[in-house]
């Protein structure tokens, strides 16, 4: 296939350049809405690509737009940069130590998800060069997808309107596209204010906060009954008031993710726990804030689109480990629990039988394609993807860049950023993806199709779960 020939053959004269901003960006892991570093790194490289270069959209400064070419189709990837808190971590080490006492880690590979998406649209732009293709290639630098889901800021502010198809990926242990939706999350904190008293002396003048906080989870955990079954609600408590139990407490915090495979769904469960809330603060004389910090949509596959990655994913070719990556590998698992790594055999099981998970395992590393279908485990998450994919037809896929099992959020995914292992996962997603946005932009019913599939699933237009006066986290008021 000619276009593979060329994918390959312009990732391997960009290859050296690519790694080199991945590893940079791993050198500097930075908090979302911090990420100036990163962002200073790969604009920089962007800019000596030939993109324009515009910053700080959706009142996020750490953001940013690049743009090549002109006229249509319009062809997005999106690009994160965000680090973990408390995973700071040496690389290639097999015993958590590290870098900087409580400092910040790639846990989730973003180092070489943001560089990856970034790398591809430079494949892609090599390409129209050469072939002399129209069109206009956006690279959307994404903050916070960790905590402050940036991109549903982003699509709330109109920052991803006027385009066709968007690209994305996400470092994992295995090969696949992301065929299933993922949960939309709607962040709530409710905050109770009572009168504090003496508990013995005079608790009838009292309003216990700390009360109104347990009364409102038992309905909540009375209300899981009368909601749908796929719908989940997580709670911690923010605030207790205080730790002496001779008093009445007068303030008290919970904070909630209510979550459903529909934002419909999502938004619904919602306003049942504002109501079990608004009882609480009734039956205990408190008063009541309800504070919705955030919402994330359900993430929208594009089937027309989701299958050509696949193809994409297929043609591109596994990752071509030698036996010293195979090596290191089998070290890195021997940091893991037997659970985890028996966890994992059983997941991929459902997918690809028993005999060949436990294959997997005992090899160390993954360069085969898993087909997942609507029943990945990928499901059960929320990403802000999602409020991407209800803009612009979406495609995404997990390539393996990491030891087989190796959980996302651990100091051993983060010691491993830099591997050889990571960068040859890194190349085989920057070909998936080049390759699937050159095989739409030579096929323009492709691109007809996935505008028409989102229009159908989602309606005419996207609808943003976030009210327009909600404002991001400023960090520096609120860490």
């Amino acid at each position: 296939m000619e276009d593979v020939k060329i994918v390959k053959e312009i990732i391997d004269s960009k290859k050296e350049g690519y790694r080199k901003l991945s590893d940079a960006i791993w050198d500097n892991p930075e908090l979302g809405l911090e990420e100036f570093k990163s962002q200073k790194i790969l604009c920089d490289a962007i800019r000596k690509e030939g993109f324009e270069v515009k910053e700080g959209l959706a009142d996020m400064p750490t953001s940013f737009v690049a743009t090549w070419g002109e006229g249509k189709p319009a062809i997005a990837f999106t690009a994160e940069y965000d680090a973990l808190p408390g995973l700071s971590q040496k690389e290639c080490s097999l015993k958590q130590e590290a870098l900087t006492e409580k400092g910040a880690g790639h846990g989730c590979g973003h180092n070489l998800l943001g560089v990856g998406a970034i790398a591809a649209a430079f494949v892609l732009k090599a390409y129209m060069e050469k072939e002399n293709k129209k069109g206009t290639i956006k690279i959307f630098g994404t903050p916070s997808e960790e905590r402050d889901a940036g991109k549903t800021f982003m699509a709330r502010d109109g920052i991803f309107d006027g385009l066709d198809i968007g690209f994305t990926w996400h470092p994992a242990s295995v090969n696949s596209v992301w065929e299933c939706g993922s949960l939309a999350n709607v962040i709530a904190t409710f905050k109770f204010k009572g009168i504090s008293s003496h508990a013995a002396a005079s608790p009838e003048l009292g309003r216990s906060a700390l009360d109104a906080c347990e009364l409102m989870n038992v309905g909540v955990n009375y209300l899981r009954e009368h909601v749908k079954s796929d719908i989940r609600m997580h709670y911690s408590y923010l605030d207790v008031g205080g730790k002496a139990p001779n008093v009445v407490q007068a303030s008290g915090a919970v904070y909630y993710f209510i979550r459903a495979p529909r934002m419909e769904d999502a938004m619904s469960a919602y306003e049942r726990v504002v109501d079990c809330a608004k009882g609480a603060a009734l039956m205990t004389g408190t008063k009541l804030d309800v504070e919705f910090d955030l919402a994330i949509s359900d993430y929208l596959p594009n089937p027309t689109l989701t299958k050509l990655m696949e193809e994409a994913l297929k043609d591109i070719g596994g990752q071509d480990y030698s036996q010293e990556d195979y090596k290191e590998a089998k070290k890195f698992m021997t940091t893991l629990s037997p659970e985890i790594i028996d966890g994992t055999v059983k997941s991929l099981s459902r997918f690809v039988g028993m005999a060949k998970a436990k294959e997997y395992a005992e090899k160390g590393l993954v360069s085969d394609i898993i087909i997942m279908g609507k029943n990945s485990d990928m499901a059960n998450g929320s990403t802000d993807v999602g409020d991407f994919s209800k803009c612009v037809p979406t495609a995404q896929c997990l390539i393996s860049t990491a030891a087989f099992a190796t959980p996302l959020h651990s100091w051993q995914r983060v010691s491993q950023g830099k591997t050889e292992i990571a960068k040859k996962g890194m190349d085989r997603a920057v070909g998936t993806l080049a390759l699937t946005a050159i095989r739409a932009l030579n096929n323009p019913e492709i691109i007809k199709k996935a505008k028409e599939e989102l229009i159908e699933e989602r309606g005419e237009k996207y609808i943003s779960p976030i009210p327009k006066e909600l404002k991001i986290r400023d960090p520096k008021i609120q860490a």
